[in-house]
C-alpha cells in the first residue's frame, strides 16, 4: 500500500466520523451550559450598571462554570456519539 493511498484511507476515515458527528451533537442536554453562560452575561451587565464587585464575582464564577459544563457537554456529546456509531443501532 503506497502512502498517497494512505492519505486517502485517512482522510475518508476523518471526513466520514465528522459527517456521523453532525447528526448527534445536539442530543445532549445543553441547559445547565446555558445557565453557566447567562451568569456570565448577567455579571458583565453589572459590571456596566457600575455593580464592579458583585459583577466581576458573577463573571468570573459564570466563566468557571461555564468550562466545566462545556466540558462535561462534550463529553456526553462524544460518549453518545461513539455509542450510537458503534452499538449497532
Amino acid at each position: 500500500m503506497s502512502l498517497r493511498s494512505r492519505w486517502v484511507q485517512l482522510g475518508s476515515a476523518c471526513l466520514m466520523v465528522v459527517a456521523l458527528s453532525f447528526g448527534h451533537a445536539g442530543a445532549a442536554d445543553k441547559a445547565r451550559l446555558d445557565q453557566a453562560t447567562d451568569q456570565v452575561v448577567e455579571g458583565a451587565r453589572s459590571i456596566h450598571y457600575g455593580e464592579i464587585g458583585s459583577g466581576t464575582k458573577d463573571m468570573f464564577v459564570g466563566i468557571g462554570i461555564t468550562i466545566v459544563e462545556g466540558t462535561v457537554y462534550a463529553g456526553k456529546t462524544i460518549g453518545e456519539f461513539f455509542k450510537k456509531t458503534f452499538s449497532g443501532g
